[in-house]
Formats: C-alpha cells, sequence, structure tokens
C-alpha cells in the first residue's frame, strides 16, 4: 500500500451529524411543515460546547451531512422555492444538489451571510482539534442545478443535448424514443407533473433510468452525471485518461468535480464522503483524489460503495477498486447486514465469520451500526424490537474488528428510534433526510442548547457514557494498528461457548476475537452476546496455540484478562489450559461485550 494512501493516524473516528436535525429544538414536528413551522438546525447550534462534548466522547472527525445547497421548497430573497415536482420533502433531500460552489441558506442565522458561518463552524471544529468532512455526490445532481457562485462552472452548460452521450456533456439526454412516450417529461412528484425546464429535453435520472416517466420509486428529482462514459455499452472505462492526465485533456465534468473540489478545499474541509461512488469511473477517482492530495495532503477520502449494485463501474470488486483509486475508507456493508440480521434475518455470529480477514479491504473499510440510510437502531420495527442496547454488541464488533474508519450517527448513542411520518418520509425505521425535523430522543440531550443531556433518561445516559468508554478502549494501539484473529471456529464444538438448547453448534449469540498490535504487544479479547434475552453464565473461551503465537505469548505461562469497557471483570489463566478448558469470562449480560486487556501476568 503505498504511503499516500495510508490513513492518518490516528483513524478517523467518524460522528455523522445532520445539520438540519442537530440543532433544532422545535418539538412541533407538523408533518409536512415548513421551516417556519417545524424549525430547523443552524450552524451556530454547532457550538463549541456541542462540539467539545463530541470530542470529549472519542471523536475525531465531525461529518457535517447536508451543508452543499440543495433544492428546497423554501423561498429566499436570493433564491426562490424550488418546483415541487423536483423535490422530495419540504426540506429536499440533500442529495439532490442545486449548487455546488453554495451553502444551504436554511442553516445561516443570516441566510446572506451563509458562508461566513459555515466558515465560523469549520473554525470552531479546528480550533477543538475536530477535522471536518462534508459529503461529495459526484454521481448526480437535482434536476434545477444552476450555480449562481460560480456560474461558468454550471452543469449542463454548453452540452449538445441532441445525443443521448458526448463526451464532453455534462449529463445523458433522452431521445424521442426512449422509454416513456416521449417528451415532455412527467415526474411523480407533488406538484403537476411538469417541470418546464425539461419539457423538450430530458434527462436520465440519478439511478441510470432512461425515460420520460421515471416512477416514484426513481432518483427522480436527480439527474445523471456523465464522466466521458456511456454508462450502456457497459463497465469498460479504460479508454478514459490516466491520473497524471493534464486538466485540458480529461472530461468537461472531470474539470467541474476538480473544481469543486477545490473550492471545498479552500473552505478548510478536511474530508469528503463520496456518495455512491461505485457509479463514477476509477479512472475519474484516481485523477481527482491525487489533484486533491497535491492541494492538500491530508485530505481524507471515503466511500459509500456497493459491490452487489449492478451500477457499479468495474468487473471486479469495486470496494478493492475504490481503495487502489485513493480512498481511505470504503464502506462496509457486509458486516453492518450480518449484525443486523442475527436479529432479523436468521443469521448467526458465526457468519461475521464470511468477512475476507486476509484482504486490505478488511482493515480498510469504514464500519458503523447507524448511518442516515440505515435503520435505527432502537426503531421497535426493526433489529428484532429489542431497542438501543442491540446497538453495544454490534458496535462493540464492527467498530472493533478493523483498523478502518469507525462512525456512529447522531442519535444513536442516546437511542433515538425513528418512528415519525414526517411528510415526505413515511419510513417508521429511519430520520428522515427530506423534511424539517426534530428528533424527540436527540433534542432531550440538546436541553435547550446547553447539549447536557439533561432530558435524557439514566438509561440514556449510561448508554452514552458506555459508548464513550467503547471509542476510549478502541482508540488503544491493538485496535488502531493491530491485526484480528477470529475465536469463533475454534468454540463452534465447545459447549461452554454460549450454546443454547437445541443449538447444534455454538457461535449463534456469541463472537469472539482477538486484537494485537506487534509494535506496542498491546492485546485484547472483545467477546459480544447478541441474545435479545439470555444472560451468558459461565462463559468458556477457547483460545488456539496459533492465537498464542499470533500474540507473541507463546512462551507466557500466565495470562491476565482485564474488562477494559466495564472494568469489573479479571482473570488469570495458564497458558496450558488456554486451548483445553478456555478463559472462564463468568457471565456476560445480554445486548453486551466485554472487552478484555491480555497481558503478562
Amino acid at each position: 500500500m503505498s504511503e499516500t494512501n495510508t490513513p492518518a493516524a490516528p483513524r478517523p473516528v467518524i460522528y455523522q451529524l445532520f445539520v438540519r436535525l442537530f440543532g433544532n429544538t422545535n418539538t412541533t414536528r407538523k408533518r409536512n411543515g415548513t421551516l417556519e413551522e417545524n424549525g430547523c438546525g443552524k450552524f451556530a447550534d454547532i457550538n463549541e460546547v456541542a462540539l467539545t462534548s463530541l470530542r470529549d466522547l472519542g471523536f475525531t472527525h465531525i461529518w457535517l451531512t447536508g451543508v452543499i445547497e440543495q433544492a428546497s421548497g423554501t423561498d429566499y430573497p436570493c433564491r426562490p422555492a424550488d418546483d415541487r415536482d423536483i423535490l422530495k420533502g419540504e426540506a429536499g433531500s440533500p442529495y439532490a444538489i442545486r449548487d455546488y460552489f453554495d451553502i444551504c441558506p436554511d442553516y445561516a442565522t443570516v441566510p446572506e451571510n451563509r458562508v461566513e458561518e459555515f466558515r465560523a463552524l469549520v473554525d470552531r471544529c479546528h480550533g477543538l482539534g475536530l477535522r471536518v468532512i462534508i459529503d461529495f455526490i459526484p454521481n448526480h445532481v437535482s434536476r434545477c442545478y444552476v450555480s449562481d457562485v460560480r456560474p461558468e462552472h454550471t452543469f449542463g452548460q454548453g452540452d449538445d443535448r441532441d445525443v443521448f452521450f458526448h463526451r464532453d456533456n455534462h449529463y445523458f439526454y433522452l431521445r424521442p424514443g426512449d422509454p416513456g412516450d416521449g417528451p415532455p417529461l412527467k415526474l411523480p412528484g407533488s406538484g403537476d407533473g411538469f417541470f418546464g425546464p425539461e419539457a423538450e429535453y430530458g434527462k436520465v435520472t440519478g439511478n441510470n433510468v432512461i425515460s420520460w416517466t421515471p416512477s416514484v420509486h426513481d432518483w427522480y428529482e436527480t439527474v445523471k452525471i456523465n464522466y466521458g462514459h456511456d454508462f450502456t455499452t457497459g463497465r469498460d472505462t479504460s479508454h478514459l485518461p490516466g491520473p497524471d492526465a493534464a486538466v485540458e485533456d480529461v472530461p468537461k465534468t472531470w474539470r467541474t468535480m476538480d473544481e469543486i473540489l477545490a473550492w471545498w478545499q479552500g473552505m478548510g474541509v478536511d474530508g469528503f464522503r463520496a456518495d455512491m461512488a461505485h457509479m463514477v469511473p476509477m479512472e475519474f477517482w484516481r485523477w481527482a483524489v491525487k489533484r486533491a492530495r497535491n492541494r492538500q495532503p491530508g485530505v481524507f477520502f471515503s466511500a459509500e460503495a456497493y459491490n452487489n449494485d449492478p451500477a457499479k463501474l468495474t468487473d471486479g470488486h469495486v470496494l478493492d477498486a475504490l481503495l487502489e483509486a485513493g480512498f481511505d475508507g470504503v464502506y462496509d456493508k457486509q458486516t453492518y447486514d450480518v449484525a443486523e440480521g442475527i436479529y432479523d434475518a436468521g443469521k448467526w455470529a458465526n457468519d461475521f465469520d464470511g468477512g475476507e480477514f486476509a484482504t486490505e479491504r478488511f482493515h480498510r473499510s469504514l464500519r458503523f451500526v447507524e448511518n442516515h440510510d440505515e435503520v435505527r437502531v432502537a426503531c421497535p420495527e426493526v433489529w428484532g424490537g429489542h431497542g438501543m442496547h442491540a446497538g453495544r454488541p454490534a458496535s462493540a464488533v464492527l467498530l472493533g474488528m478493523g483498523r478502518g474508519p469507525i462512525m456512529i450517527y447522531s442519535g444513536q448513542e442516546i437511542g433515538e428510534a425513528g418512528g415519525d411520518e414526517a411528510g415526505f418520509s413515511t419510513d417508521h425505521k429511519r430520520t428522515t433526510i427530506f423534511d424539517y425535523w426534530c428528533m424527540k430522543e436527540f433534542v432531550k440531550w440538546v436541553n435547550g442548547g446547553r447539549y447536557d443531556g439533561g432530558g435524557l433518561s439514566q438509561e440514556q445516559k449510561e448508554l452514552r457514557a458506555w459508548y464513550g468508554r467503547l471509542l476510549a478502549v478502541l482508540a488503544q494501539p491493538a485496535f488502531t494498528r493491530g491485526e484480528f484473529f477470529g475465536l469463533n471456529w475454534f468454540n463452534r464444538e465447545n459447549p461452554a461457548f454460549g450454546r443454547q438448547p437445541g443449538e447444534p453448534v455454538s457461535g449463534h449469540w456469541l463472537y469472539a476475537f482477538l486484537r494485537h498490535d506487534p509494535e506496542s504487544g498491546a492485546s485484547f479479547m472483545v467477546v459480544a452476546n447478541f441474545h435479545p434475552q439470555q444472560d451468558m453464565e459461565d462463559i468458556h473461551i477457547l483460545i488456539p496455540e496459533g492465537a498464542w503465537e499470533f500474540m507473541g505469548r507463546d512462551h507466557d505461562r500466565e495470562w491476565a484478562f482485564h474488562d477494559r469497557l466495564e472494568g469489573s471483570w479479571q482473570g488469570v489463566i495458564q497458558r496450558d489450559d488456554l486451548d483445553t478448558d478456555g478463559i472462564n469470562i463468568g457471565t456476560l449480560q445480554a445486548m453486551n461485550a466485554a472487552v478484555l486487556e491480555i497481558s503478562r501476568w
């Protein structure tokens, strides 16, 4: 792995917050409510007190979601409200960008000063040692995209609209004979279905749908961006320029996107989370990331990407391709699906062992238990309906298994459950990203802008403190630099490894692994109990001889274990008993975890 692609130490510990929701204490929650009725979070709400609390909890990076100006139903003197037909929700989707060189005016106390207020927030973060990440949405923009700030870089300007594809067009244009009975474009939004600017020249949707009548299930509010490759011809993008190509030799979209990244880097942004990065050619990423790092060597890039999406632009594993292209971290949806599937899809903890532990990707994956796309752990309709504590074993395993970036979504730490019909969003499982809204549990931590958790229950306060302890132990070298050694395979035939009546082998509800850093000699064992009700008693964990060598402890006659997460358990065992009787860690509560430091006795 090249030095330029190596994530800077310490590894990013990311807190994702949606600016619209984070500081909003207006509890009206009117369905389809306006900004005036339901309120909206502001940059000023993310003050030094709030940021200090997040830093002290263990976060190093703040992902400010929704910063870039998006299509919206709210009218401003400097910007009229957008056509209802291209909006999802009164507030609009933060992934339907209206002007890449501007900032959402909703978040400014004085909308005309939104750039200055954003810069002040970035300065507050930097002053506390926190780095700032924002979204970069390269695959699509809003149908109403026009740049008032940098009009010379407006998408579509100068395009040849009479052809579906041209190397130097920004967009893909519909032809009269394409599905949907020809022009005008007919949209399924909340207006009359007619969007004037596309009455004659329609565009392909952000999810590659070539139709004059996209459905409500399509990304109909967005249009696909063209990187010089016709996606209808397949995945071979080798005809595109290389990473050292001169600016004048690359497709027009590449030049525009480079200007966008440079603009935000100039605003003080430290990194980018690339939305649906697998739908963009790898050649562009190699070129763009390299140029961004020439401007700012430490700039961080993470990719939301899915290898099972047919729209990916590589025949190989797209996560590997993105890492090779320069990304610091890529989404690990696979292990997330196992954790959630233990409760909702009949999976076993043993299924974590389907991961590719020996690949570079394993230790460069960005892992999470929640983000804005995934369901809330505390929602009673998912994660077995077992509530916020289901996040404990999942977080201990997912955030603890690799060296890559880790992330927590705002509200996860106090049990925000979603469950609202906010307007466009009728999904009870997620917190809306389309509407003006207030998180009903999170607002108790905000507590009128004091950010002291004064309105939280004792159970919620304890959960937040638990996450703080977990992040603290995960900052140890064994987790940030160490290797991984799984223990479930060696304990499948061990009945004392949490086996329940009627189960043929162990490992349904219990998962255990070792992390070891050869440089410091630090070693830990993580044990997680996913069972929703059953406290696991008298647990014995076999540690095979190969693990002794893995940790460089094959000559240690006695091993000491100390729980660094709860701090209440410690024990000593003879080395020769590790692979016969195993270490007895006593009782592990339902939906909880132990993180045991291993040392010489």
